[in-house]
């Protein structure tokens, strides 16, 4: 008779166990069908690159299995949005690193196009909001690293018409204009303490066009830099927090209250490095991120960013873009409010586009600046000097040619 009643007792504890859990994974559901899900950093196009060498005609996004991102996975996680990274890697810099960076945009476009009961281009606030109400994904476009526009405020602003809304400033990689993170490691040399005067110029012209900064990837000094400069609030599209793990790629508590002053957002990297900083992770590892933000500054700066297809490493429990309701289950369980789930799924992300878009058109009678980096500071083998030799400079050698004939003209 014992036996039997702790059987009962196990079965029923069992059944209460996943009851409970149950409850949590359908409000989860519940919130992601009335607000978008939106990610801030994901490498397919990367992916489609390095695998395929961006030949779509090729690929079939929904049997691809060699990656954390297909189309059964993306509409079993509700992903509602995604910022695709238009990442090319820092050994194009001062080479291709232009065209490359374009071909990453194309690949995202021509993504929209082959899929379009899937995916829809989206370039504003407005377009991530129509695409969820057509229920499809929001497609938007994230160039990864400020060595892709070559020093060129020319480049930065094509690349916008193109329907890049975000630039993360560095990569890997300190650029003519901007130090990198790894400066903070040591392994990478301060040369800029933080931005050079152009630099600076880049971050005026990215409010002015309605460009949003993205803050991962650099130093502390560019943080407090660019909170310091930027009239609009910024974005770490894919960083987590320094308290829970001290690597240089997170956000340490000072710049969250930054953040949370300049009414930005830190959006949750999935990175087993950056989150535990070990190569193991568990989905509750990542929930302690969102946890510490919220603590620190506010549920009102915290989105998501998993990073996926670009990274080796992610948590048990999040091994691909279908798992995004089992971490707002496990935000539920901490006792996270519906108000700030909704946050956190987009309703944070919207708010900061808008307010870029908001300081765009006050500034929309603004010429745009047109003042080039000084030759010297990209100066190299593979780059020209066209445009910096004044046309004073080009006609000096005819001068002489000119004041004679001008005094042979008054003689005769």
């Amino acid at each position: 008779m014992m036996e039997w009643a702790k059987t009962v007792c196990l079965v029923l504890w069992a059944f209460t166990i996943n009851s409970i859990a149950d409850e949590f994974q359908d409000r989860a559901l519940s919130l992601m069908a009335d607000t978008p899900l939106i990610d801030g950093h994901n490498d397919l196009p990367w992916q489609m690159r390095s695998l395929f060498n961006n030949q779509l005609n090729t690929v079939d996004l929904y049997k691809l299995n060699t990656t954390h991102t297909n189309i059964p996975k993306i509409k079993e996680g509700h992903l509602s949005a995604q910022f695709w990274a238009a990442y090319v890697p820092c050994e194009t810099q001062y080479k291709d690193a232009v065209r490359q960076t374009l071909e990453q945009i194309d690949v995202i476009h021509r993504m929209c196009h082959q899929y379009p009961e899937v995916f829809k281009f989206a370039a504003s606030s407005d377009d991530i909001m129509q695409a969820f109400n057509e229920n499809k994904t929001a497609s938007l476009i994230g160039v990864e690293g400020g060595h892709s526009i070559d020093s060129s405020l020319g480049t930065l602003r094509t690349m916008y018409q193109l329907g890049a809304r975000y630039l993360t400033l560095t990569h890997s990689c300190n650029t003519p204009w901007a130090d990198n993170w790894l400066v903070d490691t040591g392994s990478d040399p301060v040369q800029h303490d933080g931005l050079s005067d152009f630099g600076k110029q880049v971050i005026r012209e990215m409010n002015r066009i309605g460009m949003m900064i993205d803050l991962s990837h650099v130093p502390v000094r560019v943080m407090k830099q660019v909170l310091e400069i930027s009239e609009a609030p910024v974005i770490f599209s894919h960083s987590s927090a320094y308290s829970i793990c001290n690597h240089k790629r997170n956000v340490p508590d000072d710049v969250l209250m930054e953040v949370k002053r300049k009414e930005g957002i830190v959006m949750v990297n999935f990175y087993n490095d950056y989150v535990t900083c070990q190569k193991v992770a568990n989905i509750s590892d990542v929930a302690d991120h969102f946890d510490h933000i919220k603590k620190v500054a506010d549920a009102s700066i915290i989105g998501f960013g998993g990073d996926y297809d670009g990274v080796t490493r992610v948590p048990e429990g999040l091994e691909d873009v279908s798992k995004y309701p089992d971490l707002v289950a496990e935000l539920l369980r901490r006792k996270w409010t519906d108000d700030e789930i909704r946050d956190a799924l987009g309703r944070n992300l919207i708010r900061v586009f808008r307010e870029v878009e908001a300081v765009r058109d006050h500034m929309s009678g603004t010429q745009p600046d047109d003042t080039p980096i000084p030759l010297k500071e990209v100066q190299n083998p593979c780059r020209t000097d066209y445009g910096y030799k004044s046309s004073s400079t080009r006609t000096q050698p005819f001068y002489p040619l000119v004041l004679v004939l001008t005094l042979l003209n008054k003689l005769f």
